[in-house]
């Protein structure tokens, strides 16, 4: 068996950390004199450790991708770190879980099969007070969960998800679906207890809660993109994505931008004295006549000359020539 912690060992030596009764040098010291690590070859590791490192970038990026979400779902601090990765069989996963703890049972279009998304419950209550307006601290004691609970851990547990696509984007696209969620890990048997996954660790820490999110993906879900799993791949797609994908995805939006469009009739010019004496039914002439295309601005700039009009009983103005401006930094150098 390998050295798996149970959720109530990890939150002892955090609290341990925490309190300065562990040193965590001595540790660092016991760990830099063990020159023999064991290894089972009964149950070799599937992944390589370049393919570990490049599973371990697609979570810092979702790591990145939670802590601008729930940032901003939840309008209180944030943050995601990834604490480990690790190759273990699914029976040393589930036997880790406390109960009741938070479970996501969910698909990962386009791989076949489930992977499990597990919560840790001080973390998922912290969030509950927070959405139902407290100060995000958590105060669950070991119980059953409500079905309103169990819906706002639905719908936190897909704002989790939503990470997903642009944290593996380099790699493949997915879509990930949440399909039920679950309080007893005994429930969740997604592959036989001896086959091999991959435990993605992470610290999630909201405002002064902070605890521990598992993401356990089966080994033969993920077998068909291992080839993939390597750094060429990713800093390749990556270049690949910049110079395609986000240009093309920085036009659309700029496409949907909205700008604020102007039409000038005319203009005058006026002494204080005249303002100040302006009377009803007083009459100021402009620079501009009747039959003079007016100008169009778009903020400062002229960008087209028009005839204003009617169209369909609202006023409105037909372009009738396109100005060419230049480089608005030029103007602005000038100006």
């Amino acid at each position: 068996m390998a050295d798996v912690l149970s959720q109530n060992e990890i939150d002892s030596l955090l609290t341990a950390l925490s309190s300065g009764d562990v040193d965590v040098e001595e540790i660092k010291k016991e760990t830099e004199n063990q020159a023999v690590k064991a290894y089972d070859f009964r149950r070799p590791d599937k992944l390589s450790k370049e393919q570990m490192r490049t599973l371990q970038m697609i979570h810092e990026n979702l790591a990145r991708s939670l802590t601008t979400i729930l940032s901003t779902q939840l309008r209180t601090m944030v943050d995601f770190d990834v604490a480990s990765i690790e190759q273990i069989t699914y029976e040393e996963f589930i036997r880790s879980l406390p109960e009741p703890t938070i479970i996501g049972i969910s698909d990962l279009e386009p791989f076949k099969g489930q992977f499990i998304f597990e919560l840790n419950p001080d973390i998922g209550f912290a969030v509950i007070d927070r959405l139902f307006g407290g100060f995000g601290k958590s105060n669950f004691t070991s119980r059953p969960f409500t079905d309103i609970e169990k819906v706002v851990f639905k719908r936190v547990i897909n704002w989790i998800l939503s990470g997903f696509p642009e944290a593996w984007e380099n790699i493949v696209r997915v879509n990930p679906v949440l399909r039920d969620i679950e309080s007893n890990p005994q429930f969740t048997q997604i592959v036989p207890s001896n086959d091999m996954t991959i435990l993605i660790t992470l610290m999630a820490r909201i405002g002064d809660s902070e605890g521990l999110i598992n993401i356990c993906i089966p080994y033969i879900m993920i077998e068909p993109i291992v080839p993939k799993l390597n750094a060429q791949q990713w800093f390749s797609n990556t270049r690949s994505e910049q110079t395609a994908q986000h240009i093309n995805t920085l036009k659309n939006k700029i496409k949907r931008t909205s700008l604020d469009v102007y039409a000038e009739l005319g203009g005058a010019e006026l002494t204080v004295s005249e303002l100040l004496y302006l009377q009803k039914g007083d009459v100021i002439k402009l620079d501009k006549r009747s039959s003079d295309n007016i100008d169009i601005r778009i903020g400062k700039y002229v960008k087209f000359k028009g005839i204003p009009g009617k169209a369909n009983k609202h006023l409105a103005m037909k372009v009738v020539e396109v100005v060419d401006t230049g480089e608005e930094g030029e103007e602005d150098d000038e100006q």
